[in-house]
């Protein structure tokens, strides 16, 4: 009876301590806090993976990560580098293990909180210890030539075992994850630094960019052509993921209804957009009598590609233009034949979506490749997407507004 009085008095201090340490950061002059914070992104072209780049602990080093839009937070491999002074272990009786979500707290006597990183790229999960170290943020606010760089303590991610960076880029140590969880990118930064739980991605076949503000008007950052354009749609489901509700497909204003079939879901990790069988099979068949109404001719096809065409004579701008329709006929997230076609060789370019199998856990996930050149903003507060596919964006551009051309 005793000993269950201590440790409720132990717990009581640790979430009193805890809560503290989070109210300081959180109490900082609005002025001293930087409104904007910026994350550049390069394709990696072996694998498709999209790469950025963190400063953290102490002393500071720089890391690469693959972008994992669903990740539900940030894992490094912690024994392949420099040893972070900093670095702190979060015990699984701790309100920070409390925040994951996992329910973790096991055992008394502070021992590790177990959280689970996972490597989407091969479906590979691990255990992985909860630790908290200091991270270094750039800042849009400063100049190319004088970045402001923010450093934040405290900040919530898990040491992964070296087994779980197969298949990732060469030199990338970990993922950073961007999902809906409560030790996400997006959620840390709204607690640490006070932005809204809100950030803008923009890839690219080359440079883009994760940005992250605090109540700069949309306008002032993107500029007002560029946020008139910006459509929305509702995010549904309570995963960590990004799904959206497609209702119907159209291909050169051919409609292809999906019915109970349309949950859609977000993906850096897939290069390329994948369907269902069923959903795959109509699509193409689809799309081939639509190219073939303009005189594009099939071709044999290209692993891992089932659709292809010849390429003599035709470019991107003339296959037919593919709309998802949202939550109305106003509300259509276009596919353009930038977006839609890879170049295989000089002779051939195929359609960059991909058979799934009956098996596929989401009806449609929508790939890297279908994602790029177009501006998306993840309200997590609202559950709101927005995007600019009517009226595609250079990332590139807006990665050099924002001084992040040098190479990662």
């Amino acid at each position: 009876m005793a000993s269950s009085s201590i440790y409720q008095i132990f717990l009581l201090f640790s979430c009193f301590f805890s809560l503290s340490n989070i109210l300081e950061v959180q109490s900082f002059d609005d002025e001293l806090l930087p409104s904007s914070i910026v994350f550049p992104i390069i394709k990696d072209v072996s694998t498709l993976q999209y790469i950025t780049t963190i400063h953290h602990g102490s002393p500071l080093a720089l890391i690469k990560l693959v972008v994992d839009l669903g990740g539900p937070l940030i894992w490094v491999d912690c024994a392949s580098g420099l040893v972070s002074l900093s670095r702190r272990v979060i015990p699984s009786q701790s309100i920070q293990c409390s925040r994951t979500g996992t329910g973790a707290a096991r055992d008394v006597g502070g021992k590790a909180c177990d959280v689970f990183p996972e490597n989407g790229n091969i479906g590979l999960a691990s255990r992985g210890e909860l630790v908290e170290d200091t991270i270094a943020l750039r800042s849009a606010d400063g100049s190319k030539l004088d970045p402001l760089i923010t450093t934040v303590d405290q900040f919530l991610f898990s040491c992964a075992p070296a087994s779980l960076l197969q298949g990732l880029a060469s030199g990338a140590k970990g993922m950073l994850g961007l999902g809906r969880g409560p030790i996400s990118l997006p959620s840390q930064l709204a607690t640490a630094v006070g932005h809204h739980r809100r950030f803008f991605m923009c890839l690219s076949s080359s440079n883009g960019l994760i940005f992250s503000h605090s109540n700069r008007p949309k306008d002032s950052i993107f500029g007002t052509e560029t946020t008139k354009s910006l459509m929305y749609t509702p995010l549904v489901g309570s995963s960590q993921d990004y799904f959206i509700n497609v209702k119907s497909i159209k291909i050169g204003g051919n409609q292809l209804l999906l019915g109970d079939k349309g949950m859609t879901k977000l993906s850096t990790i897939v290069p390329y957009t994948t369907m269902e069988s069923s959903i795959y099979a109509t699509f193409t068949e689809a799309y081939k009598s639509a190219a073939a109404s303009r005189n594009i001719t099939a071709v044999e096809p290209v692993a891992p590609f089932g659709l292809c065409f010849s390429s003599k004579g035709i470019d991107e701008s003339l296959v037919p233009v593919i709309d998802l329709v949202l939550q109305s006929e106003m509300v259509k997230w276009r596919i353009h034949g930038a977006n839609s076609m890879v170049r295989v060789n000089q002779e051939a370019m195929c359609l960059g979506f991909l058979d799934g199998g009956s098996e596929l856990t989401s009806s449609i996930v929508l790939g890297g490749a279908q994602l790029e050149e177009n501006l998306l903003e993840f309200d997590l507060g609202t559950s709101m997407l927005g995007f600019t596919s009517l009226r595609p964006t250079s990332c590139p551009i807006l990665a050099a507004d924002f001084m992040l051309q040098e190479s990662l």
